[in-house]
């Protein structure tokens, strides 16, 4: 006879069905598992075995074989571990066979036959309501599973047990509740900076449009604490795009104790960060940062000092909202929309731009143009956002604070936001809530200039020999930049204000 228990496999952050098959049969005494499990599936049967012993139960002196359906589907991860202990412990009588029918189940074993919690259980869930399926997770985890929806049956037992005194009916395991992060304090204020007041601005339009945004200036001027404090000024996660930045989370293993936030993710690799580390792929092609920065920020600081190839890797993505991780064993795509934000120095020394500074090893303009060669045309030409960081001087800083913080700026970009969402629902786009994100062949209907301003950009985009892709990006500012100023149509000083800071990426000075 042979019992069936039904878990997943996880491809990116969808979980497809496996069917975990248990036979215990006469023969010579083996446990096998097969089913193309990975080092950490076939380590279970060791986890298994002294946590059956640990609860009271032991491994029948037979020949025990378990099949993890379908074959050709690799098979990674320690939470194989519950179905097949659910399994043996159905074919040997420890609970009832058809008690798990209509479950599925993940879970990893401890020695002791406690149950710890294992990633990805929200997509399991998911998954499992869709197709009409309770869960059976770890306690730890379980109230990550109650997002899923409140219709689906879970039980988050701490130990196999408590599991089988639940299907023996002696004792009832409560219904988890959904978990919510508390929050670690108050995010950076934009109050905190003096001076800089342009670039305040153009941090404003960037977070309004979720427009990418490169900052260019001297060591000390500010850039990294107005990235910093970029969040504070972002409107909280809608539903939706929490439920897709919590599954990415969740497969990756970064939700503490199942409880998810509304916060928009910041992400901050470091320099040295691997092309695998920052868009996904490795051993087991686990999301990157560029996924985990899923409708949040990916803040790559001293852009420059990154490998070449490891930024180029991020233009696709950039465009398409998407990473494919493409192995000879994998093809996962994970999700990455998300607004990058990146801070350089001019020059490696960084202060080439400072007037009557020389620089001692070379004339300044080639020391800028071969520090700023690192950095391809093709990713700046997705950047819709390039100002210039100046340093601050004495005077600004003893200035008393600003006046204006990250509350006020806030309040007018999440109304900037609310206007665009409910613009692209109108029009029927799912998935698309901000002029970052419109498709090209509706920029002209959603950013028609005026007249005087469909001239300028004319003469603008012959001047600065804008491509096709730049000249979309200004409409798309431009249309921010409306919306910021609640106006339904892009009139000729928002596009003049959008070049703007479309022109500093075309001044790269080339190298002598």
């Amino acid at each position: 006879m042979v019992t069936r228990i039904s878990t997943v496999a996880f491809e990116g952050i969808e979980a497809r069905a496996v069917d975990v098959q248990v036979q215990i049969s006469p023969g010579n005494v083996a446990f096998m598992v097969v089913g193309l499990p990975d080092k950490a599936v076939a380590e279970s049967r060791e986890r298994v075995r002294s946590a059956l012993i640990a609860s009271g139960l032991a491994l029948p002196a037979k020949r025990i074989t378990v099949n993890l359906a379908p074959a050709d589907l690799p098979k990674e991860g320690s939470h194989y571990d519950l179905p097949i202990a659910l399994g043996i412990m159905a074919a040997i009588g420890a609970v009832p066979a058809d008690a798990l029918n209509g479950y599925t189940v993940l879970g990893e074993l401890a020695l002791d036959g406690s149950i710890t919690p294992v990633a990805g259980v929200l997509p399991a869930a998911m998954a499992a309501f869709e197709r009409r399926h309770g869960l059976i997770c770890p306690a730890a985890s379980g109230p990550e599973a109650a997002w899923a929806s409140r219709d689906i049956e879970i039980l988050a037992p701490r130990s196999l047990i408590q599991l089988a005194n639940h299907f023996k009916g002696t004792q009832v395991m409560a219904r988890p509740e959904p978990a919510i992060m508390p929050l670690s304090g108050a995010l950076p204020d934009l109050r905190d900076i003096k001076g800089q007041e342009s670039a305040k601005r153009t941090l404003e339009i960037a977070a309004a449009g979720a427009h990418n945004l490169l900052m260019n200036g001297p060591p000390g001027a500010g850039k990294s604490m107005l990235a910093q404090r970029l969040p504070s000024i972002l409107p909280p996660l809608a539903p939706r795009e929490l439920l897709e930045v919590s599954m990415i989370q969740s497969v990756a293993g970064l939700l503490a104790n199942g409880a998810l936030s509304d916060r928009r993710p910041f992400r901050a690799p470091h320099h040295s960060a691997s092309m695998a580390a920052l868009v996904g792929g490795g051993l087991n092609a686990r999301p990157g940062e560029a996924s985990l920065a899923h409708h949040g920020v990916l803040f790559l600081d001293e852009l420059p000092e990154f490998q070449p190839q490891v930024l180029d890797s991020l233009r696709q993505p950039l465009e398409a909202g998407e990473i494919l991780i493409a192995r000879a064993n994998h093809r996962v795509t994970y999700p990455a929309r998300f607004q990058l934000v990146a801070a350089m120095n001019p020059c490696r020394c960084g202060q080439a731009t400072e007037p009557g500074y020389v620089c001692r090893r070379q004339p300044n303009e080639r020391c800028i143009a071969q520090y700023q060669a690192r950095l391809s045309g093709p990713l700046l030409d997705r950047i819709d956002l390039v100002i210039d960081v100046p340093a601050v001087t004495a005077a600004d800083l003893i200035l008393p604070p600003p006046v204006e913080g990250s509350a006020e700026v806030a309040a007018r970009v999440a109304e900037a936001r609310d206007r665009q969402s409910r613009r692209y629902a109108a029009l029927g786009l799912e998935g698309v809530s901000t002029n970052a994100a419109c498709p090209a062949p509706l920029l002209e209907e959603v950013a028609r200039p005026d007249a005087e301003g469909l001239a300028l950009i004319r003469d603008a985009a012959n001047a600065m020999r804008l491509s096709a892709r730049g000249f979309h990006r200004v409409l798309k500012v431009a249309r921010t930049l409306a919306d910021l100023d609640g106006e339904d149509r892009v009139r000729r000083i928002h596009l003049a204000e959008a070049l703007s800071y479309r022109a500093h990426a075309d001044r790269h000075p080339a190298a002598a």
